[in-house]
């Protein structure tokens, strides 16, 4: 109910209300059903969350103030006359709850061990919905609300997104728990989704739009393969696996299928949104779009270092008794492979859903900044 107020909330007030109902359910799941660390863990990811929901809060309630409606509304605040020192404050309140959540260097230290320590379903639905909040917020709520704000300081929000997907995708590299590997990469590929949004233009937005789809199919689809394993070998160590493809032809394809959409190869959900964004980070700056098309290239030699050694290889004492996927299990997992394939074949669909809505936004933030200016 929390996420759903989130998404449909044309009230401030319920937007914080959904925001921070949100967080209940995945903290209880955390926290009963998680690793051996799961109340450390989880008691950084509540004080993370709480402390940037407080940021949010100071920042409805300074919006409210200066509304003469004396309400809520997100209309209401779209059209207050804020002058650039007022939309600069707005947007930070509002920014750092948001790349909290998302989230984006240098926020983004709670993620991992999260993701780690939280059951399947937990880091499902953080991965897959929970941090589409953040994307969702700065494009509904911050950028419509503080366009001068962005034009302030959006390049900093643009450095810190590209530093976070050069960072990820290195330590990325180094991670031999499979999850953790998985965790760094949807930082890398969140980094894009934030420095496209920031470059506030037709195809960054757009591409940040159909890649918030594409990256929940796709991460869901990761963490989904890797709690098969996991709960079939009690251990996601990339060292310990090797030779499951020999055992399980049915899991190793899907998987390749997932792997291949996560690294935005042509002809899957990965690659146009990917492209679009790259394309809006080029048109704001050459050398940081150089930078972030690093997340493409580095994601595809981790993603494929991974599969090769968990699924290819020599089978071990461990992997030897690895049974293929059945029942729910090929369910889910043909269903997300469909989408793959279907969205990535033909994603007319999506960009014509999102044309629209993309151009609404750029011309309500150029008017607003003409007033402003």
């Amino acid at each position: 109910s929390g996420l759903l107020i989130v998404f449909t909330a044309l009230d401030a007030f319920l937007f914080y209300i959904g925001w921070e109902a949100a967080l209940i359910p995945i903290y209880f799941i955390c926290a009963i059903w998680g690793g051996k660390d799961r109340i450390k863990v989880n008691m950084k990811f509540f004080v993370y969350t709480i402390a940037g929901s407080l940021f949010m809060l100071l920042g409805i309630i300074y919006l409210y103030l200066q509304n003469p409606a004396d309400n809520f509304d997100i209309q209401a605040f779209y059209n207050l006359s804020l002058d650039s020192t007022q939309q600069s404050w707005v947007f930070w309140a509002f920014f750092i709850a948001f790349a909290i959540k998302m989230p984006i260097f240098p926020f983004h230290t709670w993620q991992p061990s999260t993701y780690t320590e939280a059951p399947a379903v937990g880091t499902m639905l953080l991965s897959g919905i929970m941090l589409k909040m953040g994307i969702y917020g700065v494009i509904r709520w911050l950028l419509p609300i503080a366009p001068a704000g962005l034009q302030e300081w959006g390049h900093t929000a643009i450095i810190l997104s590209v530093i976070g997907i050069v960072y990820a995708s290195v330590i990325a590299f180094t991670q031999k728990d499979a999850k953790r590997l998985v965790a760094y990469s949807s930082i890398a590929h969140v980094g894009l989704i934030s420095a496209g949004i920031f470059a506030l233009n037709t195809q960054g937005l757009q591409g940040a739009m159909i890649q918030m789809l594409s990256h929940g199919i796709n991460v869901v689809g990761l963490f989904f393969v890797l709690d098969i394993i996991s709960s079939r070998l009690k251990t996601n160590r990339i060292a310990e696996l090797g030779g499951i493809a020999k055992q399980a032809p049915l899991l190793a394809i899907t998987s390749l299928i997932i792997v291949l959409g996560t690294v935005a190869l042509p002809g899957t959900n990965g690659f146009i949104g990917e492209f679009l964004l790259l394309m809006g980070v080029y048109q704001y700056n050459i050398w940081l779009a150089v930078f972030a098309g690093l997340t493409i290239i580095f994601g595809a030699v981790y993603m494929f270092r991974m599969y090769q050694s968990i699924m290819l290889g020599k089978t071990n004492d461990l992997t030897i008794g690895f049974t293929d996927i059945v029942g729910s299990e090929k369910i889910v997992l043909y269903i997300i492979c469909a989408l793959i394939v279907a969205l990535g074949v033909y994603p007319k669909p999506l960009l014509q859903l999102s044309e629209a809505s993309v151009q609404h936004l750029i011309e309500q933030v150029t008017q607003k900044l003409t007033s402003v200016n």
